[in-house]
């Protein structure tokens, strides 16, 4: 069974079956969802001390506005990426993804 190289690109369908299907997807998917759930953030958010919550309530995300967000992600760069250069131009600095979802990213308080 070859993974990596040149036959790799070649090859149609999946390479490791039902495996890379739940490697590649449904695991980064399940993940994000419960750190924005949990944590209100992903890991690289986290470092950077913000995080993702309601844009009106500044509560946490709830499970539907978690999982727009994910998918959402998809128009946002579908075309050049502008969805999410958007964020750089955006008076409250949403991305189309925040925007779709109705969430913004804020820094967390200093304790």
């Amino acid at each position: 069974m070859m993974v990596y190289g040149d036959l790799t690109w070649k090859r149609e369908g999946l390479i490791l079956g039902s495996a890379d299907f739940l490697i590649n997807y449904v695991l980064p998917f399940v993940a994000t969802i419960l750190f924005w759930l949990y944590k209100s953030a992903t890991p690289g958010k986290m470092v950077l001390n913000i995080k993702v919550v309601d844009a009106d309530t500044g509560e946490k995300l709830s499970v539907g506005q978690s999982i727009g967000r994910y998918f959402a992600y998809i128009p946002a760069m579908a075309i050049l990426m502008i969805g999410i250069i958007w964020v750089a131009f955006d008076k409250r600095k949403q991305g189309w993804h925040d925007k779709l979802a109705k969430t913004v990213v804020i820094r967390k308080r200093k304790k």
